[in-house]
Formats: C-alpha cells, sequence, structure tokens
C-alpha cells in the first residue's frame, strides 16, 4: 500500500492507529485490512463505473476473494515474479500498484500503466514484476512456468507466483506447466483461487474430485489446501510454502477455497447457483472477519476513520484519473515494435 501512501498521504496519517494493533502471527492485520478493503472499494466502484457506461469492455470481479490476494502477497519480496488472471486488479493492488493508474488504464488514458492500451485484461507493470493480467483461461501458467526457468537459469533465490482459478486446471497448459516445473525443479508457487464455478460451470460437474490440490500429486508436487475467506491463514500457509520453493526443493501448489460474491463478468446473472449459498458465503466475508480481529484492539470510530479514508482515496483516485489524457493516434505504434538502436545492441 506504500503506492497509494505517498500520492495521497491518508495511511501515513494512522500512525497512533497503527500502533494499537499489534502484529498477530507476524502479520500487521491493520495494513492487511486496509489492502483487502482498497480491493473491495476499487472492484465496487469499477461495478458501478461499468453499470454506467464509463467503462468499456468487460471485467471480472475478485470482491470476495481478497484474502487469497492479500495473503499471497504478504509472503513474497518485491524481486518475486507475479502472473495474474482475468479476475487479477486484487493481485496488482496487493502488490502495491497505484489506483489512480490502474483507474487510468481501465479508462484508456495515457497515464495508465500500459498507457491504456492494455486494460483489464492485458495489464502488466514491470517495476513490481507483475508480468500482467490475462485473459485466456490458464493463459498465465506457461508464463510463470517460464518465469521460474529463468529464475533457475540465473541462480536465483526468487519465486514465481502464478494465480489460476479451478477451471483452468482442466487446461492442457495446467499439466503440461506442472509436469515441466516438477520435471525440471523449478521455483514457482501455483495458486489456485477455487471460487468452484469455471464461468457458470460447477468444478464438480467437470472433475471427480472437489479438491485440485489432489491432482499436483500426479507430478510429484507438494500442496496444501486453505481456508481462502481467512487472510491470516492463507498467508502463514504462503509464507511455508514460498520459503520450501526458495530453499530450491522446486514447484509447490496451493489450493484456496474461496467464493466470489458477484457474477462471472459484467453480465452474469448468475443463473448457477443460489441466493442461499450466496448468503452463506457472504457470512464468511473475509474483510468482516478482519473486522471482528481489528475490534479486540481499536474502536468503532477508529475503524470507521480507516473505511473513510479508504473509501475518499479510492473516490481521489478515480476523479484524477478521469482528467488523464486520452491517446493519441499518432502514438499509436509506439511499444509495438523494438528500435533499431535496441535490435542492433
Amino acid at each position: 500500500m506504500k503506492a497509494q501512501a505517498d500520492e495521497f498521504d491518508i495511511f501515513s496519517t494512522m500512525g497512533d492507529l497503527a500502533g494499537k494493533v499489534e502484529e498477530g502471527q507476524g502479520f500487521d492485520i491493520l495494513e492487511m485490512y486496509k489492502t483487502a478493503l482498497t480491493i473491495r472499494l476499487f472492484e465496487e466502484k469499477v461495478d458501478w463505473l461499468f453499470a454506467r457506461g464509463k467503462l468499456g469492455g468487460t471485467t471480472h470481479l475478485c470482491i470476495g476473494q481478497e484474502a487469497v490476494a492479500v495473503g499471497v502477497m504478504e509472503a513474497l519480496r518485491p524481486d518475486d515474479y507475479i502472473v495474474s488472471t482475468h479476475r487479477g486488479h486484487g493481485h496488482l493492488i496487493a502488490r502495491g500498484a497505484e489506483i489512480t493508474k490502474i483507474f487510468s488504464e481501465l479508462l484508456g488514458k495515457r497515464e495508465g500503466y500500459c498507457k491504456g492500451r492494455g486494460g483489464t485484461q492485458h495489464l502488466s507493470v514491470m517495476p513490481l514484476n507483475f508480468l500482467g493480467t490475462n485473459g485466456i483461461t490458464g493463459g498465465g501458467l506457461p508464463i510463470a512456468t517460464g518465469a521460474g526457468l529463468s529464475i533457475k537459469l540465473s541462480g536465483e533465490d526468487r519465486v514465481a507466483v502464478c494465480f489460476f482459478g479451478e477451471g483452468a486446471s482442466n487446461q492442457g497448459t495446467f499439466h503440461e506447466s506442472l509436469n515441466m516445473a516438477s520435471a525440471w525443479d523449478l521455483p514457482v508457487v501455483y495458486v489456485c483461487e477455487n471460487n468452484m464455478y469455471a464461468m457458470s460451470t460447477r468444478f464438480t460437474k467437470v472433475s471427480r474430485f472437489d479438491d485440485v490440490a489432489l491432482r499436483a500429486a500426479a507430478f510429484g508436487i507438494p500442496s496444501v489446501i486453505v481456508d481462502g475467506m481467512d487472510v491470516v491463514k492463507v498467508a502463514e500457509n504462503a509464507r511455508t510454502m514460498v520459503h520450501k520453493v526458495r530453499e530450491g526443493t522446486g514447484p509447490v501448489l496451493i489450493e484456496a477455497k474461496t467464493y466470489r460474491f458477484c457474477g462471472h463478468s459484467k453480465s452474469d446473472a448468475r443463473v448457477y447457483r443460489s441466493r442461499e449459498q450466496e448468503s452463506e458465503w457472504k457470512d464468511k466475508d473475509p474483510l468482516v472477519k478482519m473486522e471482528a480481529t481489528l475490534l479486540e484492539k481499536i474502536s468503532h470510530g477508529e475503524l470507521e476513520h480507516v473505511r473513510r479514508s479508504v473509501k475518499s482515496m479510492i473516490e481521489d483516485s478515480y476523479t484524477e484519473a478521469e482528467r488523464g489524457a486520452d491517446p493519441d493516434i499518432k502514438d499509436a505504434m509506439e511499444g509495438v515494435y523494438a528500435e533499431r538502436e535496441a535490435l542492433i545492441s
């Protein structure tokens, strides 16, 4: 969250409050909550903008799944690689990206991370080693595996983290990537966000087993299943598994059982699942769980101050992004081809 703090100087004003919240089990719950809340409010703002025709294309929101992104990022270093999915805003925000630049990208502005050309489905941020969101189901698996190979060949102790959904585990890229990573002991952490539905198809209808983690055994890869609605449990397991990979023992797989509160995309009426099921999962809201933990240390008023501050930052970020410059036709070919001097050198 440092990027947002530098930009709007709102989190830095909470020093006294942060001092009241002890780091439980090595994790700063207050900071994790602020990041998760930023993801939630960002996604809600994006949903609001799409409903009013202010954003083009489509979008896939991660409302309900925030604990996975936040928990996994807690275990990583800045030099580790991240490969995301079509539902990747949360991963990027948890990585520390600037909210204004993400909004700018979705609005097609030149100030966006990819100058407005990537949008939600092809958003990469190389300074953060964020290798991109991906519009293809399972498309990030071979990319992360390739990143892992580059780390192995360079002799570094970095890791490549690959997020994917349970639906991607039925793709050939899943089996090919895990097999290659296993055979070559590549430093890759495969993170399956199992939200039960690959678009509108329940995973149990296309798999003999409920758990994607069981498939890792076919490749001799250690795996763990975690409660993806509990940020501390995700962070604890991620820290353990990432440490294992850094030791050079090869890839691992983390399966986080989670749930998206919204539809697959903005046009999804969710007719394939019941409102009762949705209500049961909303009772497990990861943000509500974090709030309950925080209220053991701080007051309701202090918690509300955090909420207002994050909401204000989201609104200010969007307002600033909206004022950004639109693309110029003269720049249409920029970034498509390498400069001749670069090729010669």
